[in-house]
């Protein structure tokens, strides 16, 4: 699992049951996605919910959540700017 914190204090994560993020104060947990099967039985992974693209279709859905982990993690994640609001999604030209 990684952590970011930012200059402000804020830690950033992609949400796992690894550690109690409560112990790191209260945590203001949102859907960065939706990996769900398509009308074909194929897996995708909707990054809308932080203005990110449908990625897929995958044959599987462990691949779907992989992808959809690799992205989050490249463009949300360890990218996203300090500011104010930490919870906010963020453009994608600004990732």
């Amino acid at each position: 699992m990684r952590l970011v914190v930012t200059t402000s204090g804020v830690v950033r994560c992609l949400y796992s049951e690894v550690i109690d993020l409560s112990s790191l104060g209260s945590p203001a947990i949102r859907r960065a996605s939706h990996v769900e099967p398509g009308p074909d039985g194929r897996w995708r992974a909707d990054l809308r919910p932080v203005q990110g693209p449908v990625l897929g279709p995958f044959d599987s859905r462990s691949e779907a959540l992989e992808a959809e982990r690799a992205w989050i993690e490249e463009h949300w994640l360890l990218t996203a700017s300090d500011s104010t609001d930490e919870a906010a999604p963020r453009p994608s030209s600004s990732l």
